[in-house]
C-alpha cells in the first residue's frame, strides 16, 4: 500500500512538474496600463537634466546670436579746458567746454562674421539637443529591457522553485515509503533551498530593475512593462533595419559642426586685424566770448603690439585640429558601425537558437528524465540534471534577448540620422 501511494504522488509530482515547465506563468504585474518603450522614452525625455540643459544650451546660443548682431555702443565725452591755470586762466572766465560723441565704426565685416559664428553655434546646440535625446532613448531602452529581462528571470526561478518543491516532496514520500535512500531526499533539499535562494535573489534584482527605470522616466511604475519587446527579432538572414548612412550619423554631423565652428572662428580672427574707426562729432562753448564751435574727432588704433596676426594663427590652428579630428571621427563611426552591425546580427543568432533548438532539446531532456524517473528507468541525478539544464537554458535565452535588444539599440543610436539643419547636414 505504501508503495501505491509513493508511486501516485511521484506520478502527480512529475505531472505538475510538466505543466509548470510547458506553461511558465509570469511573476505577477503591478495593475494598470502596460507602459510602452516609447512611452517611457517620452517621459524620460520631458524630465531629463540631460535634455534641460542641451534646451539651456540651445537658448543661451539664441542669446548669443542676439549679441553677436548689435553694434558697438556710442560714448558721451565731456572735456572742460582751461581752468585752474595761472593768469587769465586762474578762474573760469576763459573756460572751454567739448561736448562729443563718440561712434565707433566696425570695419572689415566684423559684426557679419560674429553673426555667421553665432549661428553655426546655434546649429550645434540644436545638435547637441538631438544628440541628448539620441541618448536618453539608448539609456532608457537599456533600463526597460533590463527590467522586462529581470521580470523573466524571477518568473523563471519561481517556475523551478515550485519544481523542486515537488521533487522534494516526491522524494521524501519514496524515502518513507521506503523506495529510495535518505541522500536522495537531502538531494532534493539542497536543491529547493538553492531556488528559493534564487528567488530571492531574483526578487531583489527585479526590483532594483524597476526602480531604475522608474527614477530614469521620472515617476513611479504603476503598471506592467511590454514583455512582448523582449521577443521581437529579425528573421534569419536579416539584421535590424539602418536609420542612416555613415555620412548623416549624429557623430559625423557633431564633428562637422565643429568644423563649421572653427572655421567660422577664423574668418572673425581675420576681420579683427582690421582698425575700427571711431568719429567724435561734438560742440565747443568759449566762455570768454560764449560763442560756440563745432568739434570734430577722428581715432584709428595703431596695431603696432597686437597685429591679430596670433589670434588668426591660433584659430587657423584650430580649425586643423577639427578638420583632422572630423576624419577620426568617420574613421571611429565607421568602425562602431560596423562592430554594432556584428554585434547585433551575433546576438540575434544566438538569441534565436537559445529560444529554438536549444531551448527544444533542453524542453525535451527534462520530459524524458521526469518520464523515465517515474517508471524507474532514470535516478534522480539524471532528473535533477535535466531540470537544471533546462533551467539554465531559459536564463540563458531571456540574456540572449536581452543583449539583442540592446545591441539593436546600440545600432540604431550610432546610425540614427542628425536633423537637417545641423552644420555640414544641409544647412
Amino acid at each position: 500500500m505504501h508503495r501505491i501511494i509513493a508511486a501516485l504522488l511521484a506520478a502527480t509530482s512529475c505531472v505538475a512538474t510538466v505543466q509548470a515547465q510547458d506553461n511558465i506563468a509570469a511573476a505577477p504585474q503591478p495593475a494598470g496600463p502596460v507602459l510602452t518603450l516609447d512611452r517611457a522614452v517620452r517621459l524620460a525625455s520631458g524630465s531629463a537634466p540631460a535634455a534641460e540643459a542641451a534646451q539651456a544650451g540651445i537658448d543661451a546660443a539664441r542669446a548669443s546670436r542676439i549679441v553677436a548682431g548689435l553694434r558697438p555702443n556710442p560714448s558721451l565725452e565731456t572735456q572742460i579746458e582751461n581752468i585752474a591755470g595761472t593768469g587769465p586762466y586762474n578762474g573760469f572766465e576763459q573756460t572751454e567746454t567739448t561736448i562729443g560723441l563718440n561712434i565707433p565704426i566696425e570695419l572689415g565685416g566684423k559684426r557679419a562674421a560674429r553673426i555667421a559664428a553665432a549661428d553655426v553655434r546655434s546649429s550645434r546646440a540644436m545638435l547637441m539637443a538631438a544628440i541628448t535625446q539620441a541618448d536618453i532613448r539608448l539609456q532608457v531602452t537599456q533600463f526597460y529591457v533590463e527590467a522586462v529581462a529581470a521580470q523573466r528571470r524571477l518568473a523563471t526561478v519561481q517556475d523551478q522553485l515550485r519544481i523542486t518543491r515537488d521533487a522534494a516532496n516526491a522524494a521524501r514520500v519514496r524515502v518513507q515509503a521506503g523506495r529510495a535512500s535518505p541522500l536522495e531526499e537531502q538531494r532534493a533539499n539542497v536543491m529547493r533551498v538553492n531556488a528559493e535562494v534564487g528567488v530571492e535573489r531574483a526578487q531583489r534584482l527585479a526590483e532594483v530593475a524597476r526602480h531604475n527605470l522608474a527614477r530614469r522616466i521620472g515617476q513611479p511604475l504603476a503598471g506592467s512593462l511590454d514583455e512582448t519587446m523582449l521577443d521581437r527579432l529579425p528573421a534569419a538572414g536579416h539584421g535590424p533595419a539602418q536609420p542612416a548612412g555613415i555620412a548623416r550619423t549624429m557623430a559625423l554631423a557633431a564633428a562637422d559642426a565643429d568644423l563649421a565652428v572653427a572655421d567660422a572662428g577664423v574668418r572673425l580672427a581675420r576681420s579683427q586685424r582690421v582698425p575700427d574707426l571711431t568719429v567724435g562729432p561734438g560742440i565747443r562753448r568759449l566762455e570768454a566770448t560764449n560763442d560756440t564751435a563745432a568739434v570734430f574727432s577722428i581715432s584709428v588704433p595703431i596695431p603696432f603690439f597686437n597685429s591679430g596676426r596670433a589670434a588668426v594663427e591660433e584659430a587657423t590652428a584650430e580649425l586643423h585640429r577639427a578638420d583632422a579630428q572630423r576624419r577620426m571621427t568617420a574613421l571611429d563611426v565607421e568602425q562602431a558601425i560596423a562592430e554594432a552591425e556584428a554585434e547585433a546580427a551575433n546576438a540575434a543568432t544566438t538569441a534565436r537558437a537559445a529560444n529554438g533548438p536549444a531551448l527544444s532539446a533542453a524542453q525535451e531532456a527534462a520530459r524524458i528524465a521526469r518520464i523515465g524517473y517515474r517508471e524507474g528507468k532514470f535516478g534522480q541525478l539524471d532528473l535533477l540534471d535535466a531540470e537544471r539544464a533546462l533551467a539554465e537554458t531559459r536564463l540563458a535565452a531571456i540574456d540572449a534577448l536581452a543583449a539583442y535588444q540592446n545591441a539593436r539599440a546600440r545600432l540604431e543610436r550610432l546610425t540614427a540620422a542628425a536633423p537637417a539643419s545641423a552644420p555640414g547636414q544641409g544647412n
